[in-house]
């Protein structure tokens, strides 16, 4: 193991979905792991393979514990997780989203645990050709590990760490993966697709929509409506959105009367201060 993380003997993981999955086979060549979830054991997956099934009390004992499970699974999986931590554990999240579970960790995990919210910035789809260069944000919670962790993410897996708090992240994600997961839904429903005559931007949409395209309902839930700045963003949009339908409604004759206006306007700073009220 690295010695930027040499006091980590072992690390738990509770969940083993899709995500679970992917860290397990990232994170065995470098250190111990014990498994958590009862609907998916490791022996019932190829990616499981060389791992056994643990108990929560088993995956609490570990010195470092991440929760792979959906947001609103947060909450049942601290309940099973929080008799057992001892001083010294530091517990992880990869949740899209970390204001609400940034909360739910500190109100429900003894104040002797670390915390820090991470979220990988990609998923199965963008990381099937490895984990090198891809993007990870870190939140410190509570305690002093992210510095380690960090390193270890850096050195180690070869991620670029992004330090960030739980507000900034939301804010910034609410944009970045909500409008992605959003326009892709969107034109998932379109289908059929072209698939033949497409320009390279047109492939490029259509690469982006394919690495979310499978993720799991509650992953789009989450970054939808899990996040409490998604909703202003999503508004935002549609609201641009009336308006372009608007505009091009209009037709080719309001569109060349506007473009002639700040055309104008540009020629004429004068022109726009004129239309200006009076008691301006």
């Amino acid at each position: 193991m690295s010695s930027k993380l040499r006091t980590v003997s072992n690390i738990g993981i509770m969940g083993f979905g899709a995500f679970g999955r992917l860290m397990a086979r990232h994170l065995q060549p470098h250190i111990a792991l014990r498994i958590h979830d009862p609907q998916r054991p490791p022996v019932a997956d190829g990616a499981g393979k060389g791992l056994s099934p643990a108990t929560a009390a088993e995956v609490a004992a570990c010195d470092l514990v991440i929760l792979a499970v959906p947001v609103p699974a947060i909450a049942d999986a601290i309940a099973a997780l929080r008799p057992h931590l001892r001083t010294g554990t530091v517990v992880l999240d990869v949740g899209s989203v970390k204001i609400g579970p940034a909360q739910a960790l500190l109100e429900g995990l003894p104040a002797h645990v670390g915390i820090v919210g991470t979220h990988p910035l990609f998923g199965p789809q963008s990381a099937r050709d490895g984990l090198a260069g891809l993007k990870i944000a870190l939140c410190p919670i509570r305690g002093g590990a992210t510095p380690r962790i960090a390193a270890f993410l850096r050195h180690v897996l070869k991620l670029k760490v992004i330090v960030t708090t739980a507000d900034a992240h939301d804010r910034e994600v609410a944009m970045v993966q909500g409008l992605t997961h959003l326009i892709a839904k969107i034109l998932v429903q379109m289908e059929p697709l072209p698939r033949r005559m497409t320009t390279a931007s047109f492939d490029l949409l259509m690469q982006a929509t394919e690495m979310v395209r499978y993720d799991a309902p509650n992953v789009f839930m989450a970054i939808e409506r899990a996040n409490p700045h998604a909703k202003a963003v999503r508004d935002r949009f549609f609201d641009l959105a009336e308006e372009m339908r608007a505009f091009l409604e209009r037709g080719h004759e309001a569109a060349e009367t506007e473009a002639g206006e700040a055309s104008q306007q540009a020629c004429d700073p004068g022109a726009s201060i004129q239309r200006l009220p009076a008691s301006a």
